[in-house]
């Protein structure tokens, strides 16, 4: 199959401009900067013909080239990474699954990716694919205390008997009432922001207006339920380093004891 790995990278993030060209410290104490980690994370998956950085920012075009990445240029206009993606099929090669792999995803194990072709591979009735990992106990627990003090600690996601999204929140979800999170492993899952598309999905989503739960939740993904795409949730195994993104000046540190722990250099 032609499977081809985006990578949607901007320069104007609202909580912290220029994050794609952040040098961060790997296991050996090596720096390099978040997009070309990023890449690096993505040349891991097997079954993949290509990696692309598609972005609307010269800066970053040029430190990829630099690199020897290829670049697709896409405009300023789009308002999430789905429909960056959805723009730069346009310049691929009749591909079979596009896989948006996220700017500051440089912690993915290359195996949700897989699982993801896998389950798109084996089910046609799937437009489109994410994976999710089951949180500890004491995951949700942290998560539980983050958002008591009014911040958004992750995604959750809940499903229905054939592993389709029912929903995506902020919020935790599904309700955990008393002794639910007795165990080691909670009925949490956390939902985590890779995504499979059929080029037919990305048609459908930027045909589709952003809904209203969209913008009230903050995530993309929520159109695609709002039109009716079919959105298969793969479970992965929880790995045994934390799962962190780039969002803030404050994760970097975390980011690179990951890296550490991950034995990434």
């Amino acid at each position: 199959m032609n499977n081809i790995i985006l990578i949607p990278a901007r320069y104007q993030s609202s909580r912290y401009p220029g994050k794609p060209l952040v040098e961060l410290k790997g296991a050996s104490g090596t720096t390099k900067p978040l997009i070309q980690r990023s890449v690096e994370a993505a040349r891991r998956v097997a079954g993949i013909s290509g990696v692309f950085v598609a972005t609307d920012d010269e800066r970053i075009a040029d430190a990829c080239t630099a690199l020897g990445v290829g670049v697709i240029m896409t405009s300023p206009e789009c308002r999430n990474g789905t429909e960056r993606c959805a723009e730069a099929m346009a310049s691929l090669h009749e591909p079979d699954l596009v896989i948006n792999f996220q700017g500051d995803a440089l912690l993915t194990p290359p195996g949700f990716v897989e699982a993801l072709i896998g389950r798109m591979e084996g089910d046609r009735d799937a437009l489109v694919a994410t994976p999710a990992l089951r949180l500890r106990s004491s995951e949700v627990r942290t998560l539980q205390a983050e958002e008591t003090a009014g911040r958004v600690g992750g995604t959750t996601v809940v499903t229905d008997n054939q592993g389709f999204a029912l929903y995506f929140s902020k919020r935790l979800i599904p309700h955990q009432p008393a002794g639910s999170l007795d165990g080691e492993m909670s009925p949490m899952r956390l939902h985590v922001g890779v995504y499979a598309y059929r080029p037919e999905a990305l048609d459908r989503y930027v045909a589709t207006p952003p809904s209203e739960l969209e913008a009230l939740e903050g995530l993309e993904q929520l159109r695609f339920l709002a039109a009716g795409i079919p959105l298969a949730v793969v479970d992965v195994a929880t790995p045994a380093f934390a799962l962190r993104e780039l969002n803030n000046p404050d994760d970097v540190g975390p980011i690179e004891q990951a890296l550490a722990e991950a034995g990434l250099e």
